[in-house]
């Protein structure tokens, strides 16, 4: 259906069970879980889908090592059986990736690798690999690029990662297909709550439409911004401590393996990684409070020369400014009990509070989007906000372009390639453009898949996040930017928003 079409069918609609507002990974898991227990289900997103915090994490889809060793072993469990349910509903975009916990100290294999082995016996049969001790020459072999000063082998342990922006297009897609109406660049302006159910009005971003939905539900999935929805008596006491985390990315060859290298302790108390991811390398990631809430957060100069400072601990060839290729910043929607406790030492676990018709749920982590959303849905039941309906179809419900063969794909750090697409590959392969390649793996018939398909409606909504070279090297991304945008054109959108992706570039790329 196109835009404007839906934008009628919502025009028109009298009443609907469920309104969500925020289309990130929690958001989209509870519109697709809704519209397939049988209710009618409509999304908004003032923005891009994941175009917050959601595509903008580690890309690790992963039971949580740091959480285990803070004693959270509830949420350890949940995230391991749900790190298996999303490896098998979208196969193409969340796979096992192999770690190396490097050790230089003589306690640190035995102390770390009975830690791991844990680790494996929780995840039980959903474990991805056996964790396994490492001499010196192998630690050697799987991290080329380590520093081997002083190394004396390390733990090798299996978890999971993911492209979570393409992911929440999948959520988006198949959530529709189930019978939801999802919409971005979709603002909602206000929300009023009277005879048991809410009137949003809300603002297409494009082209200034407005039009009014009655929901017998309100699902406030907005992230950070949770608190700016939630009704004044609920405010004041924010649910949200917000924290971000920095992210940089450089070439391969600074890492040259298949392995990821995770150091579980540096000077801050946190955990450094460094995941091969679409053919370039993420270091990361930093964790710092922040009462602001930017859409483009920046990332502050001590935390850059933190990470480039800790990778060059660890690495035989020293990172510098000049080397990162993009960088990125997610803001983590934390819940604490106690206002002042530091952001590092809270948990990931996610909180549901139930206001005059509105549902908030925040908190949490991408791998375990799933049962947050389950949850969200069977308290609004219990509220008597929703029917009662039979939970759990999300399970294993494969996501759009999912294969269904079990075959094993390409890996994700791998280039980007047409592996991405799933089995939507085959179809756009047959669309104009498909030989005609703009660059890093993106060719144009991909772009009007992307159109036609994804919902893409900017530059940036092709470039960032249904394909992703601005994460991966914002300066090639810039000089991908005008030929996406004149396909764009070509495509009916009328304002590509070539400049601002610009701009958004020189951020990326540490220039501005």
């Amino acid at each position: 259906m196109h835009r404007n079409e839906r934008l009628d069918y919502l025009s028109r609609l009298d009443t609907v069970d469920l309104a969500v507002i925020g289309g990130g990974a929690t958001g989209l898991g509870v519109a697709l879980d809704a519209a397939l227990r049988g209710l009618s289900v409509v999304l908004f997103e003032s923005h891009d889908f994941a175009g917050g915090t959601s595509s903008r994490s580690t890309k690790l889809l992963h039971g949580g090592v740091r959480y285990l060793a803070q004693g959270h072993l509830p949420l350890v469990f949940e995230a391991l059986a749900e790190r298996a349910t999303v490896m098998h509903n979208a196969s193409h975009l969340a796979q096992p990736l192999g770690f190396v916990m490097p050790s230089y100290h003589w306690w640190q294999t035995p102390f770390y690798g009975a830690g791991l082995k844990l680790y494996d016996a929780m995840a039980r049969r959903a474990g991805l690999g056996p964790t396994r001790w490492l001499g010196r020459e192998r630690a050697l072999a799987l991290l080329p690029g380590v520093q081997p000063k002083g190394l004396l082998g390390g733990v090798e342990y299996w978890d999971g990662q993911f492209d979570d922006a393409r992911l929440a297009i999948a959520l988006a897609r198949s959530a529709e297909v189930a019978g939801a109406k999802v919409m971005n660049y979709m603002e909602v302006l206000d929300r009023h709550w009277a005879d048991g159910h809410s009137t949003l009005r809300a603002r297409d971003r494009i082209e200034g439409r407005e039009i009014t939905v009655r929901a017998r539900c309100v699902v406030n999935a907005t992230g950070v911004w949770v608190d700016a929805l939630r009704p004044p008596s609920g405010r004041p006491r924010p649910l949200v401590q917000p924290s971000q985390g920095v992210h940089l990315v450089v070439d391969r060859e600074f890492l040259a393996g298949d392995h990821a290298l995770l150091v579980p302790k540096t000077e801050d108390g946190r955990v450094l990684f460094a995941v091969p991811w679409l053919g370039k390398l993420i270091l990361g990631t930093t964790d710092t409070p922040r009462q602001d809430l930017p859409r483009e957060p920046l990332p502050q100069a001590q935390e850059i020369d933190f990470i480039l400072r800790e990778a060059s601990r660890v690495l035989s060839r020293p990172v510098r400014r000049e080397d990162i290729r993009s960088q990125w910043v997610g803001l983590r929607p934390l819940v604490a009990a106690d206002p002042g406790q530091r952001t590092g030492a809270l948990s990931r676990e996610h909180t549901i509070v139930v206001e005059d018709g509105l549902v908030t749920v925040t908190g949490g982590k991408w791998t375990t989007y799933r049962p947050m959303a389950e949850d969200a849905l069977n308290q609004a039941m219990e509220a008597g906000l929703l029917p009662q309906r039979l939970g759990g179809l999300t399970e294993r419900h494969r996501l759009m372009a999912c294969p269904t063969d079990g075959e094993p794909g390409v890996p994700l750090h791998a280039p980007p390639g047409w592996h991405l697409l799933g089995t939507d590959a085959a179809s756009v392969r047959q669309t104009q453009g498909a030989g005609h390649l703009i660059g890093m793996g993106l060719n144009a018939a991909m772009v009007r898949h992307f159109v036609r398909a994804e919902y893409a409606l900017t530059v940036e909504d092709v470039l960032a996040r249904r394909w992703r070279a601005l994460f991966l090297d914002a300066q090639q991304a810039a000089t991908m930017a005008p030929e996406v945008a004149d396909l764009l054109r070509r495509e009916g959108v009328a304002q590509p928003r070539l400049d601002d992706f610009l701009a958004l570039c020189r951020i990326y790329a540490a220039q501005a």
